[in-house]
């Protein structure tokens, strides 16, 4: 299994045919953001609606606050990587209480970044930008947010396991 998702981690980071050489950055970092989208998604829809209560210890976050957490993170860090205001004002960890609402939550947040990642190129991904109060490329808040996005889902993966669940990026 752990060659079969090194194999899939790098053929994601494969350049497209279409992709020009002033883009290689963003369009690996593009790769990256998919892959944790893909295994972020599918988590959320594979798990049953009573687990997204569950939560280890009372010290953490249920399953569904986690999954919320990461569609807010979306926003907070494709935004900022954009240069622009986030268009989410609500704490979606709050708003967003039901496996259908967290779900389809999170399919905006994702959709709401794969537009950035539209819009940017190399040349815009080294422009500065204030980050939790420190210049840093677009680019770099852009690999910061696939980290923390593979950070929670390490947590999701031990919440799955707990459960007796084999994670997506197991499969």
């Amino acid at each position: 299994m752990k060659n079969a998702a090194a194999l899939a981690l790098a053929a994601a980071l494969v350049l497209p045919a279409s992709a020009t050489a002033q883009d290689a950055v963003v369009q690996s970092l593009k790769g990256l953001h998919q892959i944790t989208e893909q295994y972020i998604v599918a988590t959320a829809e594979m798990v049953s609606e009573d687990l997204y209560s569950f939560q280890p210890t009372e010290e953490v976050r249920t399953m569904g606050g986690l999954l919320a957490h990461i569609a807010n993170a979306q926003y907070l860090f494709c935004s900022a990587a954009a240069g622009e205001e986030s268009p989410n004002s609500a704490n979606l960890e709050e708003t967003l209480t039901t496996k259908a609402d967290i779900v389809a939550g999170l399919k905006e947040a994702f959709a709401y970044c794969q537009g950035v990642y539209a819009g940017m190129t190399d040349a815009k991904g080294a422009e500065a930008r204030n980050f939790f109060g420190n210049e840093m490329a677009a680019s770099g808040v852009l690999a910061f947010n696939s980290a923390h996005n593979y950070e929670h889902y390490g947590n999701l993966v031990t919440y799955m396991r707990i459960n007796g669940i084999t994670p997506p990026s197991s499969m």
